[in-house]
């Protein structure tokens, strides 16, 4: 991608509203550049157009004019959700118009140094305790990207001498050419959004893409417990930082003694395991226990020493980083703790949208839990769920398009606390009956966890809002 002042009087398509697409189209059209923003959504329904229309932008809703794309088009800036499927895409593969999503458009703008953080599980959390440690290091951060800020919105706003800390989904990645962060993280990799991608190795490809552009002076941060996560990071031109709650490192952030494997042993002792960080002559220096954490569980565990590894690499002092990390309790929507009531605790834990995120957070907790599972189905059939749900769960109440399958599941694993939630045309009534039904498989002790291990879209908007359902649904049983 060309730099920006060189769009000018060049037509630039912004594929998609929301806030990524406005902050797109703002950006271009501050530069000069003849911008047509198209989203097949109908007018009424995208409340951006009118704000875009008061600045001169040309605004098309409702469908996908056949001339959106042609040969005189300089660029076309997906919102990364939008397949490569979509028309407009395909006509800007025909004519050689290159695609990108504003994160390389941010790339481009931004004066300060980019931390950029992916993975299939623990984005969020990584982003946002990274941000909390860099802001205790005095290191000026400012926290964008998938996480909910468009980051070409914050590059703009950025201080310099600071650092863009972005959370980065696999679509976003995908449309990338130049884009370089200084800290690229690779947190993990789990089979999802091939509905999206088609297949692993493009949804593999997409993650990779984070290091692709860094150079020997660059850092990239991975999982040394993940096997995908290694092979990646073999290809990485920056220099390695591995991060490990099962290994101990020569170099890197680990924790030691490790444990045993990625999953709870049983009968493993309780040892005093400290987190460390081993620079590159393998010099230790603990930082904290792990018992010391704000956040519960093996794989927040992971997401905090993957927070601490950035950190470092940016140039925070250790010491300042002890407080925030006992003090940081998550993030909503993340194996929140909602409340108890009748004596059952209640969690949200809405964001787990497959099945190894859900996996984890049913292992950070203990049994007896009682699950709210199930959504919009992708084609898996949820097998790798059997021996959590055999050994962990004493009830589940599913929902959504894949109840039957979950269901099937918790047959196969024995259970016999099951409610298969039929829908009702109002979701938010589905999910209160599913929480009711949870409740009433619960006794005084035991835990009613909303961990779907499926996205939100056959029933909700997002997951923030079912997470938010979930939750008054709790206080209101």
């Amino acid at each position: 991608m060309e730099q920006l002042t060189s769009y000018r009087g060049r037509r630039v398509v912004v594929l998609g509203l929301a806030r990524s697409g406005v902050a797109a189209a703002k950006l271009f059209h501050g530069f000069g550049a003849d911008v047509v923003v198209n989203d097949k959504k109908e007018r009424d329904q995208c409340p951006e157009a009118d704000e875009l229309t008061a600045l001169g932008i040309s605004v098309v809703c409702g469908h996908h004019p056949d001339d959106l794309v042609g040969t005189d088009t300089a660029l076309l800036v997906k919102n990364p959700g939008i397949p490569y499927s979509a028309p407009p895409v395909v006509a800007a593969q025909r004519f050689g118009v290159e695609i990108v999503t504003e994160v390389e458009v941010a790339g481009k703008l931004s004066p300060a140094p980019i931390v950029g953080i992916t993975g299939s599980n623990g984005k969020t959390t990584t982003t946002t305790l990274t941000g909390v440690l860099l802001e205790a290091a005095g290191l000026k951060p400012l926290v964008a990207g998938n996480i909910g800020r468009p980051l070409s919105e914050a590059s703009l706003e950025v201080a310099s001498d600071g650092w863009l800390v972005a959370e980065l989904s696999s679509f976003q990645l995908k449309g990338t050419t130049d884009f370089r962060p200084r800290i690229a993280c690779l947190l993990n990799v789990a089979e999802t959004h091939l509905d999206y991608h088609g297949t692993m190795e493009d949804y593999v490809g997409s993650k990779a893409k984070i290091f692709d552009n860094q150079s020997a002076d660059d850092i990239a941060v991975y999982n040394e417990d993940d096997e995908t996560c290694r092979k990646v990071a073999q290809n990485a031109k920056a220099r390695l930082l591995p991060f490990s709650v099962t290994r101990s490192l020569t170099n890197g952030v680990c924790i030691e003694p490790p444990y045993a494997s990625t999953k709870p042993a049983e009968g493993e002792p309780e040892l005093e395991r400290w987190i460390v960080y081993k620079d590159i002559e393998g010099n230790g220096t603990r930082i904290l226990r792990v018992d010391e954490l704000g956040l519960p569980g093996r794989h927040n565990t992971a997401n905090a020493i993957a927070a601490i590894a950035i950190a470092l690499a940016a140039g925070a002092d250790p010491e300042a980083l002890i407080e925030p990390l006992r003090d940081f309790r998550g993030v909503e929507h993340r194996l929140e703790f909602v409340g108890t009531f009748g004596g059952v605790k209640f969690y949200n834990d809405s964001k787990a949208t497959n099945p190894m995120a859900s996996t984890m957070s049913i292992l950070s907790l203990p049994a007896p839990l009682v699950l709210v599972a199930g959504g919009l189905d992708r084609g898996s059939d949820y097998m790798e769920l059997l021996p959590i749900f055999r050994d962990r769960l004493k009830g589940l109440a599913a929902i959504g398009e894949t109840r039957e399958k979950l269901g099937r599941i918790a047959a196969l694993a024995g259970l016999t606390n099951v409610a298969i939630v039929e829908p009702e045309e109002d979701a938010e009534r589905t999910l209160r009956r599913a929480v009711a039904e949870a409740a009433a498989m619960a006794g005084p002790g035991d835990i009613v966890l909303l961990s779907p291990a499926c996205a939100s879209w056959d029933m909700f908007p997002s997951y923030e809002v079912r997470g938010r359902i979930f939750k008054q649904s709790a206080h209101t049983l």
